[in-house]
């Protein structure tokens, strides 16, 4: 029989090695991803001067400091000020509220699935496949279902975000109930406690950790569903896929690769600020790197 006396002391034990991994943990310095920015860099401005000067087609590689132009102070070719500036950031703007509605959705539905399979086996397996199934159906195979069903608007865009970003929220979530401590599990089951309260109390925050892995994994996630539902559904104020889809028939180069980039930053934003929440949420009693 297991007693609390043994769960304090397995806790205690736990605790104290993930302190001492930490410590262990070998930390990045700060200069060496600016020298492989740098490096980066050096080899754009060469491919750039190569496709300028040797192939003629500068617009297939614009020259960087181009690029940072277009993003900071866009002009026209003859030198008057580009209304694309202001496209970029409402662009921005619309691809923020999709992919955050979609991964809300996600969220909620990834974490409910995720709960019913851990309920019994049966259930997983289920369940389970079609999350697979969801996962890997080509998001092309459905845009003539989704579009006749929904439109080709804002819910359509939402609904291919959900579609991207949920097959990590389950998997993880699920992983994540499964792994609460069986002698924990069989101290709940000796003290007679329901289902519900082994869920609330035992399961779910031991899950917390995965939940959060998946939470930034979906997050990042999300921005790709966003930009693709953008190239599919283009009615009803679209985003950054129409804007880079914009730019590339146009043949603007500096315009195409800002708008990239600034889709990439963003991206890299919304994984680092849920990476800063799971480790503000489970960063003292779990290593969540």
């Amino acid at each position: 029989m297991v007693t609390l006396q043994e769960v304090a002391e397995t806790r205690t034990v736990r605790a104290a090695a993930r302190r001492t991994t930490g410590r262990s943990r070998p930390r990045v310095a700060w200069w060496q991803p600016l020298v492989v920015l740098a490096v980066l860099v050096g080899i754009w401005y060469a491919a750039a001067a190569y496709y300028d000067h040797v192939r003629g087609l500068a617009f297939l590689v614009p020259y960087p400091h181009l690029v940072a132009k277009a993003i900071v102070a866009p002009t026209m070719p003859d030198g008057s000020p580009s209304t694309f500036g202001t496209d970029l950031w409402s662009a921005l703007g619309r691809t923020t509220v999709v992919s955050l509605v979609g991964l809300a959705f996600a969220i909620v539905i990834g974490v409910v699935w995720a709960m019913a399979m851990a309920q019994a086996k049966w259930l997983e397996r289920s369940l389970y496949p079609y999350a697979v199934v969801l996962q890997c159906v080509p998001i092309l195979a459905l845009v003539p279902l989704i579009g006749a069903l929904f439109g080709y608007e804002f819910a359509s865009r939402v609904i291919v975000t959900v579609m991207i970003a949920l097959f990590p929220m389950v998997s993880n979530t699920l992983f994540g109930l499964q792994s609460a401590d069986r002698a924990q599990r069989e101290l709940f089951r000796l003290q007679r406690s329901s289902r519900f309260a082994q869920l609330v109390k035992l399961q779910f925050p031991a899950a917390l950790p995965s939940i959060f892995v998946g939470l930034r994994t979906s997050a990042g996630l999300s921005v790709i569903g966003a930009i693709v539902g953008d190239q599919f559904f283009q009615r009803g104020n679209p985003g950054l896929g129409v804007l880079i889809q914009v730019t590339a028939s146009r043949l603007m180069g500096p315009e195409l690769y800002a708008t990239i980039i600034i889709a990439s930053l963003y991206g890299v934003a919304v994984f680092l600020v849920f990476g800063l929440l799971g480790r503000l949420a489970v960063g003292r009693w779990h290593d969540f790197s």
